[in-house]
């Protein structure tokens, strides 16, 4: 396989993968929308990520909804890494159409188009998401290993935001969460991330082209959208901070992720377009530990030297999720992946790339406007 397409390729893992890939020896195609959300109005003057790709590899502007433009990317293809998606919990419980439009309408075109066209795709490699687990993998004292429902809004309005075993309703203790746990999305951006996978793997199978899924953990690093207030914590944050604005952490600032450094997930993704044993396959990619919001908010300050405050409001979004952190051992044992930065590392670097960029507008508040307008911010 020598010629690849990113469809979404000048988003924040697309352009950092076709970076990388080309240095391989790839030739890359990138079908990108170039959305102002992530863009600006003028990705040739905003968008650091568009101007990385620019001219080095082959660039088509375009959205994976329409099936002229996808049919023209797709042509001379041997594998397509299919990253187009719109991002980001919060958002997605209220531009539901928008997010089913371009995560599901447009993987099932994609799909329609190698089940019904002729074409030379040899692999198909989809970003999943974490967030089609929901709150993950938890262990009950009596009941074992158990799989919570969404927490209820009147115990997070009583300051109660821990999950709760689904049998017995007593605390339970959150367990890295391995590819075999129950899938139940909390959001509709999970739904629609589930659905992605799905669809890949079933069709892919019955056309007979290999396909590999990615369940990518909260990805960051250099290069992330300092501009979209609807997703990416820590570029949320650091927007904040460098506007000298305090940051405001929803609940009780214990909530947890997996943040996990660009360059691993590059690298994993790679992985699993080179390696046989991938194939019809899904695999987690994360940094194989939990942080909390609060020690995330704590670094960033401690990085950028500030002295704005940082507030626990006891807030929460609808959809959320309390901790979620990836078991890495298929991964790890069938590709060989290892995650080579920790959190500590990889924040250094985040870190110093901001401090070298124009400081961005803080939109953050408009992003808690709308869920506040549609009951989804309490």
């Amino acid at each position: 396989m020598k010629n690849i397409l990113i469809t979404g390729g000048a988003g924040f893992i697309g352009s950092n993968l076709a970076l990388k890939l080309l240095k391989k020896g790839y030739q890359v195609r990138v079908l990108d929308s170039l959305s102002p959300q992530i863009h600006g109005i003028n990705p040739e003057k905003s968008s650091p990520l568009y101007n990385s790709i620019k001219n080095k590899v082959k660039f088509i502007l375009g959205d994976v909804t329409d099936k002229t433009v996808l049919e023209k990317a797709i042509q001379n293809q041997d594998a397509i890494i299919h990253l187009a998606a719109e991002t980001g919990t919060g958002q997605s419980m209220y531009e539901i159409k928008k997010y089913c439009d371009v995560n599901i309408a447009g993987t099932a075109l994609l799909l329609d188009i190698l089940a019904n066209q002729s074409h030379a795709i040899q692999k198909l490699i989809v970003a999943s998401s974490r967030a089609i687990y929901g709150e993950g993998k938890y262990r009950c004292s009596e009941h074992g290993i158990v799989y919570p429902e969404a927490r209820k809004d009147i115990d997070m309005q009583q300051g109660d935001f821990e999950c709760k075993c689904p049998l017995c309703k007593k605390p339970i203790a959150f367990l890295p969460t391995d590819e075999e746990s129950k899938i139940h999305p909390t959001s509709v951006y999970g739904i629609t991330k589930q659905n992605q996978e799905q669809m890949v793997l079933t069709v892919c199978q019955s056309l007979k082209i290999p396909a590999v899924a990615f369940r990518y953990q909260n990805v960051y690093g250099p290069g992330q959208s300092l501009t979209n207030p609807y997703t990416g914590i820590l570029s949320i944050f650091s927007t904040q901070i460098r506007n000298n604005n305090d940051i405001n952490i929803f609940e009780d600032g214990k909530e947890s992720r997996d943040f996990v450094y660009i360059d691993d997930i590059v690298d994993a993704t790679i992985l699993g377009l080179e390696k046989e044993e991938a194939n019809y396959e899904v695999f987690n990619v994360g940094a194989d530990r939990p942080i909390d919001v609060l020690s995330v908010a704590e670094s960033l300050r401690k990085n950028y030297k500030s002295d704005v405050a940082i507030n626990i409001t006891g807030n929460y979004r609808i959809g959320d999720i309390r901790h979620n952190y990836a078991d890495l051992l298929k991964i790890k044992s069938k590709l060989g992946f290892i995650p080579e930065y920790n959190f500590h590392q990889g924040i250094s670097l985040f870190c110093n790339w901001v401090a070298q960029q124009e400081v961005m507008e803080d939109k953050y508040q408009i992003s808690i406007n709308e869920m506040k307008n549609r009951g989804l911010y309490k």
